[in-house]
Parts: structure tokens; sequence; C-alpha cells
């Protein structure tokens, strides 16, 4: 009833030619641009407070809540993580192995294919896992030593349905032959947006750019980009 009359009203203000609706219309939205005078000096302190604030409270968080709670759900020694930004989204059916000195933010998404047999994500020591990043492991998912993963990554173990129009109507799972595992030997690294699809190896050191999609396994130490990610060039070791 409330919100009908708010609309009602609301339209009113907007299209009356009445002089009391312009008039109240103006000054409705002059109030809502009302803002207080610019006092640098004041605002400034208030603006360092308020942030010193809120890490002070992201800090407490992070120490005595999230990384707690995100640690029993893993196994591995997962000593020094650093996992800033909340919890990560974890479904059930997914075993998640973690090494040590990792970063991973809170803002991830971490699946399981549903299955008789719990998937394995296994991460290993020094592995950074970036903002809006997610990880669907069908079977496992493998990541190394020194592993980048940058923001808003996905790695795709499973598909999540079928091919066939008339299964996903019916709400049937993906085929087993859409399944596969997805392995990313030591100090790889993937910038941002990078997506890598079920059955892909990529090897030591390499690299792939920012919004490439990796169908097929990648040798070690080259850059490869595109979609479908190519090989571009060999990084050389100095």
């Amino acid at each position: 009833m409330s919100s009908m009359f708010f609309h009602h009203t609301k339209h009113w203000l907007k299209s009356s030619d009445s002089a009391v609706a312009k008039n109240l219309f103006r000054f409705l939205k002059a109030l809502r641009l009302c803002q207080l005078p610019k006092v640098p000096l004041l605002f400034s302190v208030l603006y360092r407070l308020h942030t010193s604030l809120s890490n002070a409270l992201s800090s407490v968080l992070r120490i005595l809540w999230w990384t707690p709670l995100f640690r029993s759900k893993t196994s591995g020694p997962s000593q020094a993580l650093y996992l800033y930004g909340g919890m990560p989204l974890i479904s059930e059916g997914l075993n998640i192995e973690l090494g040590n000195r990792c970063r991973v933010s809170g803002a991830t998404t971490f699946s399981g294919r549903s299955s008789a047999e719990p998937a394995l994500l296994k991460i290993g020591d020094n592995v950074d896992v970036g903002w809006q990043t997610t990880i669907a492991v069908g079977k496992q998912v493998i990541l190394g030593n020194n592993v980048r993963l940058a923001g808003r990554c996905f790695i795709a173990g499973y598909p999540g349905h079928p091919l066939n129009a008339e299964q996903r109507a019916a709400g049937l799972p993906e085929l087993d032959e859409q399944v596969g595992d997805v392995i990313l030997e030591d100090d790889v690294w993937l910038a941002t947006g990078v997506s890598v699809m079920a059955g892909v190896t990529i090897g030591k050191g390499t690299v792939v750019a920012a919004g490439s999609i990796v169908t097929k396994s990648l040798p070690a130490g080259v850059l490869a980009a595109g979609v479908p990610a190519k090989v571009i060039k060999s990084i050389e070791e100095k």
C-alpha cells in the first residue's frame, strides 16, 4: 500500500502541471543534492579516521573469523594464509588442499561437480587467487607453486549442463566426456579475465594474456594470447 502511494506521488510530482507539484519537485530535487560545505582539513581527518576504522575492522574479521572458517574447509598446512575481503563461496562435494603463504580473495567461488566422488582442488605454495575468480572442479584442478590468477579468471573443469537441449531442459547434468582435469604447473600466470577449459594443462612458467580463452594445452615457458589462446612467443629466462 505504501509503495503504491509512493509510486503515484512520484508520478504526480514529475508529470503534473500544478504549480504546487512543480515547486515541490524542485525543492525535493534540491534537497537530494544538498551537501555540507567543503572543509578540506576536517574531512581529510575524518576520511583517515574512516579508513583506519574500516581497515582495523576488516583485519579483525579476517584474523578471527574469515580465515579460521575458510581453513576449516580445507586440508593441508595452509600456514600464513592471507584471506582478504570476506569468505569465498565453497560448494559441497569439493575437497580443497591448500599450501602455505597463499593469498585468496574473499570474492571468489570454488565449486565441485555433483558426483559420487568429491572433486579435488589442490593449491600449492605461494599462490594468488584474485578477485571474482571462479574455479569449477570436475574431477581435479591442480595449481602448482607460485601460480598467479588475476581477477575474474575462470577455470572450467565442468560446464554444468549437457549439450543436448532436451537434457538441459530436463535438468540433467553434463556428460562425463564434458568433464576434464585442469593443471597449471609451477609459476604459471593467468592475467585478468582468462578462462581455461576442461582438459587443459599449462606448462611451467607460461603466461596467458588478459581476456584469453585457453581451449588446448600450452607448453612451458611461453606467452600465449587470444580466443582461442595461441603461443605468441617464448619467454626467455634471464
